[in-house]
């Protein structure tokens, strides 16, 4: 078998047409990214080019291979199958030939993405010595869902994400656990003392609830893990960004659920008071995501590598 040429296995059988490299390579873009732009747009290429090189190889397999969709594509069983057989040794092969950039050439800046509270507070901080040695960072905030389609279609090389990503096109490892706490300012935990120990979330009933979301999502786990009751009730005041239901918290504009992470500071001066420590408080485990294959960019393997051993002090 010639150089740049393989045989492709499909639908468990060996297909007699020798198929260039180039266009599985093509195939396993737009399989993990879900449409032809965001391979185009991790390969390089134009989204002609990625267009062409698939229907290329739909006319050697003589099958189709992804459903077109008003946005993107979905894969067709033919796919998946094809997918599962040539992913690994496409990105060994990628291992070995290494990073495409010439040598000593200056690495792309590092895409990363999470939320704005994590990544300002304590991920930032942990890549500062990376930063000093050269490396650059191109940071966005949102909400975890988004930012996971948008690193499948290439637009991040990692995200922190709140939740495991689901499918086979994201490579995910727990960076870390945080925990939620019931939190409000003195005057409040003063007024309310042991009764949310004793009375549970009835105590809470008079305390303005401030929250990032309407729909609570932190606080609703809250209430089931701790209490075993459904939330039923509306915020007073909704901030999206946890460093500002905080601020609030600690004026005193009532009490909320947040990460301990980003409150200890204000939990060990004082500025805020835990309203219960429960002996199993809920958790959330957070992970470090990336498309797999091998990275192009040998920065972003630093910073995940940096961001894996900080994250045991967090």
């Amino acid at each position: 078998m010639g150089p740049g040429k393989c045989r492709a296995v499909i639908l468990g059988r060996v297909e007699t047409a020798s198929l260039d490299l180039n266009l599985l390579r093509t195939f396993l873009a737009v399989y993990r990214s879900g449409s032809f732009t965001g391979a185009a747009r991790l390969l390089g290429l134009s989204q002609p080019t990625v267009t062409a090189q698939m229907r290329a190889l739909e006319r050697l397999t003589g099958r189709e291979l992804f459903e077109r969709l008003p946005r993107g594509v979905a894969p067709t069983p033919v796919a998946e199958e094809l997918a599962a057989r040539v992913a690994d040794p496409l990105d060994e092969l990628s291992a070995v030939a290494g990073p495409a950039s010439p040598g000593g050439a200056r690495a792309e800046p590092v895409h990363l993405a999470g939320p704005a509270e994590l990544l300002c507070t304590t991920v930032l901080p942990a890549l500062a010595p990376l930063v000093g040695e050269g490396v650059r960072l191109r940071v966005v905030t949102g909400l975890t869902d988004p930012l996971l389609e948008e690193l499948r279609a290439g637009r991040h090389d990692l995200v922190i994400a709140t939740s495991r990503p689901r499918g086979r096109t994201l490579q995910a490892v727990a960076l870390m656990d945080e925990e939620f706490v019931l939190v409000a300012a003195p005057v409040w935990a003063g007024r309310l003392a042991d009764r949310p120990a004793v009375e549970g979330p009835a105590a809470l009933h008079d305390v303005p609830l401030i929250t990032y979301a309407e729909d609570l999502p932190i606080a609703r786990r809250y209430w089931r893990h701790v209490f075993g009751r459904r939330l039923s009730r509306t915020a007073a005041v909704t901030v999206p960004d946890l460093r500002g239901v905080l601020a609030a918290v600690a004026a005193g504009a009532g009490f909320s659920v947040v990460p301990r992470y980003l409150c200890q500071g204000l939990l060990e001066s004082g500025a805020l008071v835990a309203l219960l420590e429960p002996e199993d408080p809920p958790i959330n485990t957070g992970f470090l995501v990336q498309r797999p294959g091998a990275l192009d960019n040998p920065d972003v393997a630093r910073v995940r590598a940096r961001l894996l051993e900080a994250a045991r002090t967090w």
